[in-house]
């Protein structure tokens, strides 16, 4: 059975409290959504608003994008009702992300008054959950990649037959997040990222795209990581050994100076005799 590829990023702000964050803005970890690197941003006390709590979606790696770099996006936000789902608040936006405005949001997302009322929801043993469901659009500033990439594997998309376009968008978006999966070191790759690369390659497979090569690349990748493995024990190994070495020179060097001490007073005691 296919899996759907999930589009979604679940943020729990943890504290005790949530009246007493006293940073006027809570980041949370960067997370990817179609090849894209994205992060959540809370305001507490509010966004050029006051009473409120504003929440907004950043692009997390705006300052290393290539100049013209672009990202349509639809997207929901949503602060969860831990309670009652239907009671849950949420907003649909609609966002062209780009060099001059690479954060995108709702000040006034829920009133202050509401979040912190003991028996909203909101708030539930100190914990406030957050909901982001991204769809991108359109990607701009990947066109020069993708063009290489035709051109080495013509056949990748000769099975390809689904006319929507917001589908077919959303499909090549997920094949070159499947691909800078695949472009980081494979030490850094968890096996929950691994797992999630093999339902995207199933879902990609299923559509109608030939990936041989990607899936090529993906197997051999659990073997890369034992190979650098490997080698890391065996360079600890010789540091190991190395230092072991060092420490003991320093102390054959050490005794022999004092063996030279000791011949020395034997002698002169000696001459003290005579």
């Amino acid at each position: 059975m296919e899996k759907k590829v999930d589009t979604k990023f679940t943020w729990v702000i943890k504290k005790k409290n949530f009246s007493s964050l006293q940073s006027r803005k809570i980041v949370s970890d960067t997370f990817n959504v179609g090849g894209c690197k994205w992060r959540l941003s809370a305001y507490p006390k509010g966004y050029q608003v006051d009473n409120f709590l504003s929440l907004y979606l950043e692009v997390a790696d705006y300052g290393s994008l290539p100049s013209g770099w672009g990202r349509h996006t639809q997207y929901t936000l949503t602060v969860v009702n831990q309670c009652s789902e239907e009671l849950s608040r949420r907003h649909e936006l609609k966002h062209r992300f780009d060099e001059k405005s690479n954060s995108w949001g709702i000040s006034y997302m829920l009133p202050l008054s509401e979040l912190h009322d003991n028996y909203s929801g909101f708030l539930v043993n100190g914990e406030l959950e957050v909901v982001a469901d991204i769809f991108l659009l359109e990607i701009i500033g990947k066109v020069e990649f993708v063009s290489r990439m035709f051109e080495k594997h013509p056949e990748i998309a000769s099975g390809f037959r689904i006319k929507n376009q917001n589908l077919r968008t959303g499909y090549m978006n997920l094949l070159l997040s499947l691909i800078d999966t695949l472009r980081q070191s494979p030490h850094k790759l968890p096996k929950d990222h691994m797992d999630e690369a093999y339902d995207a390659l199933v879902c990609l497979t299923n559509a109608g795209f030939k990936l041989d090569w990607l899936k090529k690349k993906l197997d051999q990748v659990p073997e890369t990581k034992e190979k650098v493995k490997a080698n890391e024990i065996r360079m600890q190994e010789t540091q190991k050994e190395l230092k072991l070495k060092s420490k003991a020179e320093v102390l054959r060097s050490r005794s022999s100076a004092g063996e030279g001490e000791g011949r020395g007073v034997s002698f002169r005691s000696s001459s003290l005799i005579r």
